[in-house]
């Protein structure tokens, strides 16, 4: 393998050789590491000094800038959080030009100045010039977990107080007793990127943090694009369940239709951002901007963006202004600094308003709230916000909610605005995430294609005898809800793909009680006795304008396949569930464990475009380190 390898080392570079010669220029390439903990850096911007010649550092923390014309330059390196790092190069014709950086964090090269001189405009004095007559916005909602982490690992800034809500693992139904299942549909991926964010500082995430449906939803899947006049197709599959072989893993798949950045109606666009004092940190505002630069740079003159923001009050910044006037909103996004308390809800009404004043008939109109959910002044409870945002949705105004930092994040309150506000919710915890969503992700992120989208699951009791949903927990929905189009649901974007996981056990087995009812007898029809169909997916979604829902059905019958044999779709999802199940210590993780989760990804990996599959095997590889089998998981 390894002379395999050399070989193949040595004709590429041969043949590059070759092409740069005839081109006249050579490569730089290298690495990009944090200098304390030497963990690779991930989406920083590597930048030929004096060239238009960039690149952005992969999973590992490489990169590659082919095409440079023979020279020496200054390469400069920088991403949210760290210092900007620079050094001098040679490029000879056809050589590779090795470079690799160690960048220090801006909070530990500031910290002795921020003790000994107060800076103007710091957060102290920033305050005083903020709204005084304010109400303290209460953090204390029954049902959410308050996890404070006092002992940092290596010597990150203490994560400090973070909220979740409290979630209570789905259980096993009987087909007999409960033949349907009905939950709302998730797009959001938040907490794909939050778990990221604490495993790469050495960290366990806090058990609520993990999020089982928006692990497997973060990725892409090879669903097909939807034909006909339903903007959706479904995908389904079923195979041996990899972490309890006497069991069945149903994987099933909502797919949006895919539309070119091109073809995306006008959009009306409000960033409503927060520049409170809490915002004040390198991994906050200064990545915000950084991640907002990307949108604008995706504007056309056919689009509109206005800037809110809120810390004491709330303020215009940027009055509705063409998507083709790119200079005048970046100026605009780079004189943000943070300072103040965190008005919210005043920053939510006055978005609402100029989204409103600027809307687009057949457009897009939608907020985009960049924040770290740290609301403390201005409304009065959690239940204030959602019924301002629950009665604003009702414009045809849509809300997505990007999170930022840590120490003091407010992940279930950002869950609960997006939820409410007829959007989603992601994480932003680096640039490369920050491409993804609003780059690689933007017609998803900023134009819904349907609204109040459930999804309907009724067994077979002939063929099943017990069922689980795994993940959406707080999405599940009571079954009458499923006819009922007064009941709000989830929505999706253009191009968003939804993954759901159903693990069964089968008739010939054991059911998990088979207790003989007392006062009744429930029965099986004939037909469903010769049936092979294990179970009918049922799908309702409404237009983003519409008021009455369309059905989709789709039946799923019984397969004999092995987990070996199944798509590379099914089998990276299903690695995807486990390692989740791993992290929240699951009672229902059988065999699981990170090693099959790692051997499982790694062979499952598909075409992955944009190597987020790959990151994932990384992460997992790191996670399976963090864990020590002495002390266990928790």
């Amino acid at each position: 393998m390894r002379i395999t390898t050399w070989v193949i080392a040595m004709m590429t570079g041969i043949l590059f050789a070759a092409l740069s010669s005839a081109e006249g220029a050579g490569r730089i390439t290298g690495r990009v590491l944090d200098a304390v903990t030497q963990i690779p850096v991930i989406g920083a911007t590597v930048t030929v000094e004096g060239t238009r010649l960039l690149a952005r550092t992969t999973t590992d923390g490489a990169f590659v800038i082919p095409n440079v014309p023979a020279g020496s330059y200054t390469v400069r390196v920088e991403a949210a959080g760290l210092t900007t790092a620079k050094q001098r190069i040679t490029v000879v014709t056809g050589r590779t030009a090795t470079v690799d950086f160690q960048m220090a964090r801006l909070r530990e090269l500031s910290s002795e100045a921020e003790s000994a001189t107060p800076l103007a405009g710091a957060p102290a004095a920033r305050e005083q010039r903020a709204v005084k007559d304010a109400a303290k916005f209460s953090l204390a909602t029954p049902g959410r977990t308050e996890i404070q982490c006092l002992t940092p690992p290596m010597s990150w800034p203490s994560p400090g107080f973070e909220s979740y809500e409290v979630i209570e693992e789905n259980g096993w139904f009987e087909a007999r007793e409960r033949p349907l299942s009905t939950f709302s549909v998730d797009v959001d991926a938040a907490s794909y990127g939050n778990v990221r964010r604490f495993i790469t500082r050495g960290q366990l995430p806090p058990t609520d943090a993990v999020r089982i449906e928006e692990l497997v939803n973060y990725f892409d899947y090879d669903y097909p694009n939807p034909r006909g006049r339903h903007p959706f197709s479904i995908t389904t599959e079923v195979a041996e369940c990899p972490w309890n072989g006497d069991n069945m893993l149903v994987h099933i798949g909502l797919q949006g239709a895919r539309i070119d950045v091109d073809e995306l109606p006008p959009s009306n666009l409000v960033f409503l951002i927060d520049v409170s004092g809490s915002m004040d940190q390198p991994n906050k505002l200064p990545l915000l901007k950084s991640s907002f630069r990307m949108l604008v740079d995706q504007l056309r003159e056919q689009d509109r963006v206005a800037i809110v923001v809120y810390a004491g009050a709330a303020g215009l910044v940027l009055p509705p202004t063409s998507g083709s006037d790119k200079e005048e909103i970046l100026c605009a996004l780079e004189r943000l600094q943070a300072g103040g308390s965190t008005a919210g809800g005043a920053g939510l009404q006055l978005a609402y308003q100029v989204a409103q004043g600027s809307f687009f008939e057949d457009g897009n109109n939608r907020i985009i709230l960049a924040t770290d959910g740290d609301f403390n002044v201005g409304m009065s409870s959690d239940g204030d916000m959602v019924r301002l945002i629950e009665e604003k949705r009702k414009t045809g105004v849509f809300l997505t909610v990007l999170g930022f930092g840590e120490g003091n994040l407010k992940d279930s309150k950002m869950e609960k605005i997006a939820d409410h506000g007829d959007g989603h919710y992601a994480y932003i915890d680096n640039l490369n995430e920050a491409r993804k969503v609003l780059v690689n992700e933007m017609g998803a992120a900023v134009l819904t294609i349907a609204k109040d989208v459930k999804l309907q699951v009724e067994f077979n009791p002939a063929r099943v005898s017990s069922y689980r949903l795994i993940g959406y927990e707080n999405r599940v929905l009571n079954d009458r809800d499923f006819d009922d189009d007064t009941k709000d649901a989830g929505e999706i974007g253009a191009g968003h793909a939804v993954t759901a996981l159903y693990e069964l056990t089968l008739t010939v087995q054991q059911g998990r009680s088979g207790k003989p009812l007392k006062y009744s007898h429930l029965t099986v029809k004939d037909d469903a006795r010769r049936s092979a169909e294990l179970l009918t997916v049922s799908f309702r979604y409404k237009q983003p304008t519409a008021s009455e829902s369309n059905l989709l059905s789709v039946v799923v019958k019984d397969r004999n396949t092995s987990f070996a044999n199944a798509s590379h779709d099914f089998r990276f999802s299903a690695a995807v569930a486990e390692y989740g199940m791993i992290l929240r210590d699951s009672r229902e993780r059988g065999h699981a464990t990170m090693e099959h989760v790692i051997a499982t990804a790694r062979s499952a990996r598909g075409e992955d475009v944009h190597g987020y599959r790959a990151e994932f095997v990384t992460l997992a590889e790191m996670t399976e380190r963090l864990m020590t089998p002495s002390v266990g998981l928790r």
